[in-house]
């Protein structure tokens, strides 16, 4: 990646979708310029990273918000991003079972309905059963608790995204 030879448009369209339909992220990096420095991903990882960590509480929540449900209404219509489809399949969440299917279902209603935002976790790598085991111990953290996991799992989205460029 060569960042710097990029104009705002050229960085949004590369950068724009790593955090989840949040391309103000990628809007607030190109703002506070771009060097050489961030071609190493290491290094733009931890910037954006910042960008997101100093926004505000609704602009956290909102980039929550953005994500899909895993093995939701969004993937099983085909409507996930490029990013969240290949994730997903990843870690076979497009292969459920009927019980798993149902298993979801029931935890993205009821996770959604204490904490506002749809349960997020980097998939990659995760079997599913790995992912409703953490679904079902998470579902019963505190809502800070569970907002600040919810966060740090989205900062691992964006660097494994990162990578992939």
């Amino acid at each position: 990646m060569v960042l710097e030879k990029l104009n705002q448009a050229g960085i949004i369209d590369l950068l724009g979708s790593i955090y989840e339909h949040s391309p103000w992220v990628a809007e607030i990096l190109f703002s506070q310029g771009i060097t050489s420095q961030d071609n190493d991903v290491g290094f733009l990882a931890k910037r954006m990273k910042k960008i997101v960590d100093a926004s505000s509480e609704e602009m956290k929540l909102s980039l929550l918000q953005a994500h899909p449900e895993l093995a939701g209404k969004l993937a099983i219509s085909g409507n996930l991003t490029k990013d969240s489809t290949s994730e997903q399949a990843s870690a076979g969440l497009d292969q459920c079972s009927k019980e798993e299917f149902a298993d979801f279902s029931k935890l993205n209603f009821e996770y959604t309905k204490k904490f506002g935002h749809p349960f997020i976790i980097a998939v990659r790598d995760l079997t599913r059963s790995e992912i409703l085991t953490s679904f079902k111990e998470r579902i019963n953290n505190d809502s800070q608790k569970e907002f600040e996991t919810a966060l740090t799992e989205v900062h691992k989205i964006a660097l494994l995204r990162l990578k992939a460029l």
